[in-house]
């Protein structure tokens, strides 16, 4: 393992932005839940990988809390109902990925009582082994609520070298989104515990809270809940320099230790596992509590927000629903964003719902979002190099992808790309580079997929000939089986005639002809 510091010395990444962030637009109410609304919508894939096996049928009645789906290995993640009610429909719903797509959900209407059952959890979580806390967290629906929805038991087991420390990212960078402000603000101490729950399910031997540095606030806070706790595993809170997008993964990692995460690697390989605060406060609740992933703070802001503010939002909310909360709209809205106004993706409809990756919704209106240049020519100055943040080619995958040559383009890492948004916010030819990148992505992972297919047909196409190779082998093989038993048969037969012949010619007294 290398040998580095962690949080002793801030580093820096390659490229990033000095961003207004515009964030206490949104902090100046404390936190409140959002209303139940009349229906929950709820996608039963709510996390990179496949979705868990569906354990409900239409007209079941179900407390908070009971599962909806069953996961069947770390990469599936199950959802839970958020509160008591009926299930009144199993359908394809919407959903913000891709914009305007739709997927298979449950659609739940709550009774009003708002029961739950609270699921099996461990009495002791410091005497529980490391497996059985992953599984709780598993069972639990844990995915990454930053935004990213990773299954969390998958990042957490699997064949990794030991790992050296916990990082927890609370360093949220991008403008307008402010719910981990908000949540590291008001429930530190379940941020400190969920780290401590996870620290012990990886073994971690430190843990290092990152939050930018125009939080002082949170810094006291946590430094507070901190001190309050058993210091069984040490927990640092260090402060980094607020600069787009530190908030990545692999970005908060190289400030950290001035590490960078190999190319086709993990920050397993380097001893570390990088989660978000949320995510630690929703393994403090689902371990200790008992209560799992069924809400989470969504940041609802914008210009064209009547009162910014950071709702506790049920999952399975309608984005109608959160914006009706917040006072409604300053007037009429020309888009709707899911997280931020650099890497959030516009949505088709204010009919999608929140699930566990919904960290923020954006309103923007048509002064906000009119493009004041056309696009023009891309005159390879640089800018987009000077700024891209994962040591990319910009301007060079852009010209591969415009003539459709993708091949080249994943060649030059296009899968490398984090979308955060720099490379265009800085293109003086307006170029929407990251509208680029992800049609890229999707065409390459559309041929993947058809490759996979094509390969799946071959496979079966050979292993059907052999099949039928080894069938006309096999009947071969019996036919002339089949066949020396009738020549052996014959050969029998003439023996024993033989053999008459022969007894006949003793009892004539004659010769049998054979010597005797």
């Amino acid at each position: 393992m290398a040998d580095f510091d962690i949080g002793n010395q801030l580093h820096r990444f390659p490229g990033g932005l000095k961003l207004r962030h515009h964030k206490q637009i949104a902090c100046r109410e404390p936190l409140r839940p959002a209303p139940l609304p009349s229906r929950l919508v709820l996608p039963l894939a709510q996390h990179q990988g496949p979705a868990g096996e569906l354990l409900v049928e239409v007209g079941d009645r179900v407390a908070g809390g009971q599962p909806l789906t069953r996961a069947r290995g770390d990469r599936e993640v199950p959802i839970h109902a958020p509160t008591s009610g009926t299930v009144v429909g199993l359908d394809d719903v919407e959903v913000a990925w891709p914009p305007g797509g739709r997927a298979p959900g449950v659609l739940l209407e709550p009774d009003g009582e708002d029961r739950f059952d609270r699921s099996d959890r461990p009495a002791d979580w410091k005497s529980e082994a490391p497996d059985a806390l992953i599984e709780c967290l598993r069972t639990g629906g844990l995915a990454g609520l930053g935004g990213a929805m990773f299954p969390t038991a998958a990042k957490l087991r699997g064949p990794f070298p030991p790992i050296r420390a916990l990082i927890l990212n609370g360093s949220e960078c991008e403008p307008y989104i402010s719910c981990d402000e908000m949540l590291m603000r008001e429930r530190p101490a379940a941020i400190v515990e969920g780290a401590r729950i996870l620290a012990r399910a990886i073994g971690a031997e430190e843990v290092v809270i990152a939050i930018e540095d125009q939080m002082g606030a949170v810094r006291k806070e946590l430094n507070a809940a901190i001190r309050a706790t058993d210091p069984d595993v040490p927990v640092r809170v260090v402060q980094v320099t607020t600069i787009y997008p530190e908030g990545g993964e692999k970005q908060l990692i190289q400030v950290l230790t001035g590490q960078e995460v190999p190319h086709d690697g993990l920050p397993q390989d380097l001893g570390l596992v990088c989660l978000n605060v949320a995510t630690a406060a929703a393994a403090r609740d689902i371990v200790v509590d008992g209560r799992p992933v069924v809400e989470r703070i969504v940041t609802v802001s914008g210009p064209g927000i009547a009162r910014p503010c950071n709702l506790v939002a049920r999952l399975g909310t309608p984005v109608a629903a959160l914006i009706e909360a917040a006072g409604g709209t300053t007037g009429p809205i020309d888009r709707l964003v899911l997280g931020g106004p650099m890497s959030g993706l516009p949505l088709a409809s204010d009919r999608v719902t929140i699930t566990k990756g919904s960290n923020c919704i954006l309103a923007l209106r048509q002064e906000d979002t009119a493009r004041r240049q056309p696009v023009m020519p891309c005159i390879n100055c640089g800018e987009c190099v000077r700024v891209c943040p994962a040591s990319l080619l910009p301007q060079t995958l852009f010209k591969h992808l415009a003539a459709e040559d993708y091949e080249e383009a994943r060649d030059l890492n296009l899968f490398d790309c984090i979308e955060c948004g720099c490379c265009a916010h800085v293109c003086p030819s307006h170029i929407p580079l990251v509208d680029h990148y992800r049609h890229g992505k999707g065409v390459l992972r559309e041929r993947g997929i058809e490759d996979a297919r094509a390969e799946l047909a071959r496979a079966r196409f050979e292993a059907r000939e052999q099949r039928l190779t080894e069938r006309e082998a096999e009947r071969q093989r019996k036919r002339e089986q089949r066949e020396r038993k009738l020549r052996d048969a014959d050969a029998a037969k003439d023996e024993v005639r033989a053999a008459i012949e022969r007894a006949r010619a003793r009892a004539r007294g004659g010769s049998t002809g054979d010597g005797e």
